[in-house]
Order: structure tokens, then C-alpha cells, then sequence
């Protein structure tokens, strides 16, 4: 099982829905935030399927119930919200400080890049201090751009829950 997080409007229920079925996303899609919990199972290659846990984000003073026996973290942030960025930051930061997860693979989703230009994935990325944050944990952290609405970097995002070794982001 694998466990997906991220703040409130991230992305995180539009993308799984992308994955478990590629054809149902459009751009007159919606979604609501998610109160509570969502199990998506999502085909993978050769017939494989896995099962993806959304937890809100408004739960997430309580995702550490969620944690225990978790081997992949997929964490979605908005790209396209600079203003968001800091606080998913600061969740990403709590995730990765626990010592149950210590073990995990972490894929780093930057959605919503139909919404975004460019340049918002670099600021993303220096808002979050990830450069830093890679010489600072022990985690695999992999890092991705996705759409679920044009289902760009959908592919890599199912090619991880795969495997979970594509593109590492963590120097060697």
C-alpha cells in the first residue's frame, strides 16, 4: 500500500483518479476536498495492481495514524500556489521527520503544471528548500511534474508506484 498526502486542494484526489483511469479526467472535471480517506486501486503493469490511501488534507494533524507499515509516500503540492508552497513545505518537512517513515520512497508531486508556467517550478522548488532537504534526510525523494488534466508525468508517476526507483532525486 502506498499512502498519499498533501494539503487541502494539492491535486491529490484528480491525480488518482487520473491514474486508476486515464480516460475519465477532462477539463470540465471537479473534485471536492477530501474529508476523511480514500482507497483508489490502481492497474500497473503485467495485471499488478496497488492500493493508494488518500488522507485529506485537513487531516493532517492526524496522518501520523496513517504512517505505520507505509513503504512509498507520495506527497502532491500545487505548483501552481506559490502561496500554498511554505506550509506544504513545513508538512513535507513532518513527514519526513518521522522515524517509521525513515525507510520510505517519496515521490514529490508538483501538480497542476497545465496551470503554472515554468519558472513556478523552480521558485517550487526553492521554496521547499529541497536542495537542502536532500543533504538533510535518509529517504529516497523523487521529484515530478504532473497534470491530471492533460496527463502529463502521469506515466512516471505510474512507472514509480511501480517500481519506486525511476529518476531518483537523492544525490548519491
Amino acid at each position: 500500500m502506498c499512502l498519499c498526502l498533501g494539503p487541502t486542494g494539492s491535486g491529490k484526489t484528480l491525480l488518482l483518479k487520473k491514474l486508476q483511469n486515464r480516460e475519465t479526467i477532462d477539463t470540465m472535471s471537479s473534485t471536492v476536498p477530501t474529508v476523511g480517506t480514500n482507497l483508489v486501486t490502481i492497474r500497473l503493469e503485467n495485471q499488478k495492481e496497488t492500493t493508494v490511501r488518500e488522507v485529506g488534507g485537513a487531516m493532517a494533524p492526524i496522518w501520523r495514524s496513517y504512517y505505520n507499515g507505509m513503504q512509498k509516500i507520495i506527497y502532491v503540492v500545487d505548483a501552481s500556489n506559490l502561496c500554498q508552497i511554505a506550509a506544504a513545505g513545513v508538512l513535507l518537512y513532518t513527514i519526513l521527520a518521522e522515524p517509521c517513515l525513515q525507510k520510505a520512497k517519496v515521490l514529490l508531486v508538483l501538480s497542476k503544471m497545465d496551470a503554472s508556467y515554468r519558472q513556478m517550478r523552480n521558485e517550487a522548488l526553492l521554496m521547499l528548500q529541497l536542495s537542502r532537504l536532500k543533504k538533510e534526510i535518509s529517504q529516497d525523494i523523487t521529484v515530478l511534474e504532473a497534470s491530471a488534466m492533460t496527463g502529463e508525468g502521469t506515466d512516471k508517476v505510474l512507472n514509480w508506484l511501480q517500481s519506486g526507483n525511476i529518476a531518483s532525486a537523492k544525490p548519491k
